[in-house]
């Protein structure tokens, strides 16, 4: 089974799941490394997979989407156009990613994509069960019972990640996986910069995707006179087509991005010890990195 990572989504909870006390011996904040890799081991010890790839974010907020939808991940951005973060973040991100290759973990990433148009494109590419593990809703829509894709969500943090599959998915949010986007496009995401058709709320949206089938269904029933749709939402889609257009190409993950061939299997020891051990010693994380490389080499009982 391959497991791929959302890293972004596991360092933030990392970040903010742990103590801000947490720190390298020069005084820096490191309790998002720690977290990571510790995150690492629980989920390689809970569930066992054969393979791993950390997917990178290339480009949080890629130039094609904001072509689509200007206001997209909007909230999140600096004035300059970066992604805000937190205090101490960046350093803690830029040691990760030093350590991922280091320690022969696989990584992936495209400069004009997302990580979740990796983690799609790698999903697409193996006929093996896959794990996704992120705390980002829109990776709901891979969601595949036939093609084992499942999704580890990571909402209410690591230690209490929930496995969903199909039926997870349609019984939190009342649509199967296959119409996850229409449903957020209709009920909006301000984290996103969706934000919805007017007068639609998460309740009629599901109720319009289950009846006419998602949103391509929806916009002929709002242009047959003779359908059933009530006027007001019938004028609603209508008047909210060009936004329903755009809002679908935005929030639909792209399967087919140009990602180099990687090796996912788990590492039996370390690629580059010495970088590992200075890494490790400068963050202050020994101990984690231990515990990581202990759960992906124990068979699981």
């Amino acid at each position: 089974m391959l497991m791929l990572i959302d890293a972004a989504s596991l360092w933030y909870r990392a970040y903010y799941g742990l103590p801000s006390s947490i720190k390298a011996p020069d005084g820096r904040r490191s309790g998002a490394v720690r977290g990571f890799f510790d995150g690492l081991a629980v989920l390689a010890r809970r569930f066992s997979p054969t393979g791993m790839v950390c997917c990178l974010e290339g480009n949080w907020r890629p130039g094609w989407r904001l072509e689509q939808l200007p206001a997209y991940k909007a909230e999140r951005a600096n004035p300059d156009g970066s992604e805000a973060t937190p205090e101490g973040l960046d350093d803690q991100v830029a040691a990760i990613e030093a350590l991922l290759p280091a320690l022969g973990v696989a990584t992936a990433t495209h400069p004009e994509y997302e990580a979740d148009d990796v983690i799609a494109t790698l999903a697409a590419r193996t006929a093996e069960p896959v794990l996704v593990v992120t705390g980002d809703r829109d990776l709901f829509q891979l969601v595949d019972d036939d093609r084992a894709r499942h999704v580890v969500y990571l909402a209410k943090g690591i230690s209490k990640a929930e496995l969903f599959d199909g039926e997870a998915v349609a019984t939190k949010f009342g649509v199967a996986p296959s119409h996850y986007v229409d449903f957020a496009v209709l009920r909006g995401d301000p984290s996103d910069g969706l934000p919805g058709v007017k007068g639609i709320g998460a309740k009629t949206a599901v109720s319009l995707v289950n009846t006419f089938g998602g949103i391509s269904g929806i916009r002929a029933a709002a242009a047959d006179p003779a359908s059933d749709l009530p006027a007001r939402q019938r004028a609603a889609i209508t008047d909210a087509a060009d936004y329903l257009d755009r809002a679908v190409k935005v929030s639909s993950v792209v399967s087919d991005v140009e990602v180099p061939l990687t090796d996912a299997a788990l590492p039996t020891a370390p690629k580059d010890p010495a970088l590992v051990e200075a890494l490790a010693a400068e963050w202050n994380v020994t101990s984690a990195l231990t515990r990581f490389q202990e759960a992906i080499s124990t068979p699981a009982t």
